[in-house]
Parts: structure tokens; sequence; C-alpha cells
């Protein structure tokens, strides 16, 4: 009798086994056909302008440097570059260098002449998409010429100029709320010729605008290139 209970056991015990792998199965089925609508984006990098970490970069809100690439970042199939050429405007009237249109036009070499400098405190620069956009990662290269960490760092997508109406925080990492712009939870980085992307998850707007308040260098805020990888709303 024992025998037979075991038995009888056994093969309950199959069944339920195999119940449960099928049913693992199909989300990954799911996976497999979501991912298939999936590709990585093209990222144009510039040569690298320093090599390694310098050591007196002092932070309490730092991201491991891992020294390695930046993984692939997935988007929908024919996402692409919508800020390039686009408008752009700064909460600094006046540069100390460059120009606005010097955000968006492609060049993202971090020499002398490829970046707009903007002055001390919170500043911001702000791209117009021209039109209601899903977007789904934006990359901000501030300055690589050498390591340094840029303060609240801080990027919305927005349905108006004055990043009131339907505001979406896509990255913050002004933890100590020095900017009066809330506290934020991401971590501080280190830029290098990667420059910074941010996962946007698909937040729809027409407005990008991106803060800082100064560096570990200077009190200065600087921009080379930002890009934003997206499509038209639907």
């Amino acid at each position: 009798m024992n025998a037979i209970r075991l038995l009888t056991a056994a093969v309950l015990l199959g069944f339920a086994g195999l119940t449960s792998i099928a049913i693992a199965q199909e989300p990954a089925a799911a996976a497999d056909s979501a991912s298939s609508d999936l590709e990585s984006i093209k990222i144009d990098l510039p040569r690298p302008m320093f090599v390694g970490t310098p050591a007196d970069i002092k932070s309490d809100n730092l991201e491991p440097v891992t020294g390695q690439q930046r993984p692939p970042f997935l988007a929908p199939k024919g996402v692409t570059n919508v800020a390039a050429g686009k408008e752009v405007v700064s909460s600094d009237k006046a540069p100390i260098l460059g120009d606005m249109e010097q955000i968006t036009d492609g060049d993202k070499e971090g020499s002398d002449g490829s970046f707009v400098e903007l002055g001390p405190g919170v500043q911001w620069v702000q791209i117009d998409l021209g039109a209601q956009t899903e977007i789904f990662a934006i990359v901000v290269w501030h300055y690589h010429a050498q390591a340094r960490v840029y303060k609240d760092v801080i990027v919305k997508v927005s349905d108006d100029p004055d990043a009131i109406k339907n505001v979406t925080t896509v990255f913050n990492n002004d933890h100590d709320n020095s900017s009066k712009l809330g506290i934020g939870k991401d971590k501080e980085y280190i830029e290098t010729n990667e420059g910074k992307l941010f996962d946007a998850k698909g937040a729809k707007g027409r407005y990008v605008r991106l803060y800082s308040n100064g560096n570990t260098s200077n009190e200065f805020n600087d921009y080379i290139e930002v890009e934003v990888y997206g499509r038209p709303a639907k």
C-alpha cells in the first residue's frame, strides 16, 4: 500500500512539474515576440579625451565606476535622434562660450569650440522637438575633455515651453534639493565620451529640458550635445 501511495504521489508531482513548465514558457514566448520589435539604438561616440578616473573626485552620491562600456540600449525599431538640428533655448541669455545651436549640431568632440558654457548656479537648456514625441532615450554630453561630475542633473519632458504642463521627470540626481526642484534618487556620474544615457521609458512631450548646477571642476554649466531618441507620438 505504501508503494502505491508513493507511486501516486510521484505521478502527481510529475504532472505538477509539467504544468509549471508550460506556464513558465508562455511569458517567455511573449517576451521573445516583444523583443523582436526592438533594436539597439546607434549612438556615434566621439573620441575619448582622457583615460582613467581621477582620485580627487568626491561625492557621497556617485554611481560605481565599472570601466566597462555602456551596454546597448533597446528601443522600438525606427526610433531616431529627433533632436538633430532642433531649436535650443537656455536660462542664460548670454552664454560665456558658444551658441545654442551647437547643442544639437552633431558635434560631440570635447575640444575647445565644441561646447556651450553657461554661467554659474542652476541653469537649463531646452530643446523644442517641434511636435508631440514619444521619447525612449535622452543622451547628454556636458564636457568630456576632463573627468567631472556635474551637480543636480535633472531632465524633464513636458508639453509646454515653461515646463509646467504634463511634466515627466526622466532623471534627477539632486539628492539634497539644492536646486529647489525636488529631491532626486538617481546617482551622480563621471563625464566620459560616452555621454550619459537617460531611459525616458516612452515619455511623451514636445520639450526636453536639462538642468545642472555647476561641476566638480568649476561653477559653470557646459553642454556639448544632446540627443533625443524617439518617434512621433500617436
